[in-house]
């Protein structure tokens, strides 16, 4: 019998809110960090813009503040947002000292020592970043300070497939233990236990058809927190990224917001301008009413792609400012300096997740969230372009902060039973798997997408409930897998999704349905809650946003 996991902290997820935790623990307590593919792979790798936060003295706390208000439709908890953007400038501070290096603004003297950007929904050069590959300098520089520590454990290719709870041992107090994980290099499922466990494996844009997601954002956290009992909040906001490069060799490639923050203009096929119909922001409008505008143009002229131009710049100044985009172009055979870029809208982010209170912990005593996982109440209806890595970053300071408060009055967890495959075989039908992958993602684009109806909903909830009643049954039966896991997680988490737009009666940032054009701040100003069978209120005070 395989021997169990002991560390004091498990962190399920690798990206930039799960290993700025393991930085911000320190040294004393013993972390694991568990990845499902390479340590590196995630959203954080390929986010391109940048990090919002408050660094020219031309800039204020106030505006940031206004304009991540603004953006979020009246559903952000303003508390959160004010905690967050105060905490930027310190992040982005630490960051540096840890080594990740940002684009340098030489040529301007009146600016900080680093380029600063603006992204839709901003009102000021706030952005900083690294060229057009910020995610990449962060989660790799991160990455190899993590890989230093020696009090932690790095362990790719392992999906993480339950949380174990005390409740689940028959014990009356519920808390979290660890979790079950499977071993994608030995196929063996391990149990890792754990006096904290921390959700960090991002978001579920998998759940569509178009995303710039890589394929690992299957929604792996959310589910298992919904799974064992946690409240999640504003599932119904998905946001559309409006521009990801369209071309049939090109998967999931995106064009970063900061092309528009630079000048660059959204056009139709014969090169007219269409943004400035929709809002007086034009290109920098939030990027809900962007991907709609966009959406709305295709549908009504019946195009596949609208065009997005920046050959007013040089390509001196293209290529200084986003070379990974101007060389991906250029392999598809696409001079952007030259040429238009084709662009359509994906699923990019979720702006719900698993509710948590000021100090990142869920409803179940032992369990904390962060990153895109988490619903902290920032985001509110939309996502403001660069605050989800400063969100990651802050709340794991944050979480790390409360980690080590409680950790030294929390005892080891007791024995737990390794995982029990006694009644399970090989599978011999692996094609349901694939087939329902495709058929989820498929009718999660038509019907659950950037313009939703009752009619719509209504059928995807009836498509869902069929599927996850066959995917139950097929995972009761046959031994997991990481494309069954993935598949579960992600019929999960399209449900809740399906759920909480139908619950709102209303169109409100990204959450635009037909039936209900209008917002309605008398009913509907506030999160979409939805509680589990399993839920159970915390056993003491907690600060829920």
């Amino acid at each position: 019998m395989m021997q169990p996991h002991l560390h004091d902290i498990l962190i399920i997820g690798s990206g930039a809110a799960g290993l700025s935790l393991a930085l911000r623990l320190g040294d004393d307590a013993s972390i694991a960090v568990v990845a499902k593919c390479s340590l590196t792979e995630g959203n954080t790798l390929y986010a391109q813009g940048g990090i919002s936060a408050v660094i020219d003295k031309e800039d204020s706390v106030t505006a940031h503040v206004e304009d991540t208000l603004n953006a979020g439709a009246g559903l952000c908890d303003e508390s959160v947002v004010r905690l967050v953007v105060e905490r930027g400038p310190e992040n982005i501070r630490w960051l540096l000292e840890e080594g990740v290096e940002f684009t340098p603004d030489a040529d301007n003297p009146d600016h900080p020592q680093y380029h600063l950007t603006r992204e839709g929904g901003h009102t000021h050069r706030r952005v900083v970043h690294a060229a057009d590959a910020t995610g990449s300098a962060v989660e790799n520089t991160l990455a190899a300070r993590v890989g230093a520590m020696p009090n932690v454990e790095l362990l790719e290719h392992h999906n993480a497939i339950d949380l174990i709870t005390s409740r689940k041992l028959g014990r009356q107090e519920n808390r979290c233990l660890g979790a079950y994980i499977l071993n994608l290099e030995t196929g063996r499922v391990e149990t890792f236990m754990a006096r904290f466990v921390v959700l960090a494996t991002g978001g579920a844009s998998k759940a569509y058809l178009y995303t710039s997601n890589p394929d690992v954002s299957t929604g792996d956290g959310m589910a298992m927190a919904w799974r064992a009992g946690c409240r999640v909040a504003n599932m119904e906001f998905i946001q559309f990224h409006p521009t990801c490069l369209y071309h049939p060799q090109a998967k999931s490639f995106l064009i970063s917001e900061a092309l528009r923050g630079e000048g660059a203009r959204l056009r139709l096929p014969d090169g007219t301008r269409f943004m400035p119909n929709f809002d007086p922001r034009e290109e920098l409008a939030p990027r809900d009413i962007v991907a709609r505008a966009i959406d709305h143009e295709m549908k009504r002229i019946g195009a596949d792609c609208v065009y997005l131009d920046i050959t007013h710049k040089s390509r001196e100044f293209i290529e200084l400012h986003f070379p990974t985009i101007y060389r991906k172009c250029l392999d598809f055979g696409i001079d952007i300096s030259r040429d238009p870029i084709p662009v359509v809208p994906a699923a990019h982010y979720v702006c719900g997740g698993v509710l948590v209170n000021r100090d990142s912990e869920t409803d179940l005593p032992g369990l904390y969230a962060i990153g895109e996982t988490a619903y902290t109440g920032l985001h509110g209806a939309n996502r403001m372009a660069s605050n989800s890595l400063l969100e990651c970053l802050v709340f794991a300071q944050i979480a790390g902060e409360n980690i080590l408060v409680n950790l030294k009055h929390t005892p080891a967890p007791p024995a737990i039973p390794p995982w029990d495959e006694s009644r399970v075989t090989d599978s011999d039908e692996e094609v349901v798997v694939s087939h329902n992958w495709e058929e989820l993602r498929r009718f999660m684009w038509d019907y659950v997408g950037i313009v939703r109806s009752n009619k719509r909903l209504e059928r995807a909830k009836r498509r869902i409930d069929l599927l996850r009643l066959e995917i139950r049954e097929y995972y009761s039966n046959f031994r997991v897998s990481n494309d069954l896991l993935e598949l579960r997680n992600l019929a999960e988490v399209a449900d809740l999704i399906i759920r909480s737009a139908q619950n709102r009666k209303e169109s409100r940032g990204l959450h635009y349905t037909l039936d209900f054009p209008q917002s309605d701040d008398t009913n509907q100003r506030h999160p979409t809650i939805l509680i589990p069978n399993a839920y159970t209120p915390r056993p003491r005070h907690s600060r829920v946003t």
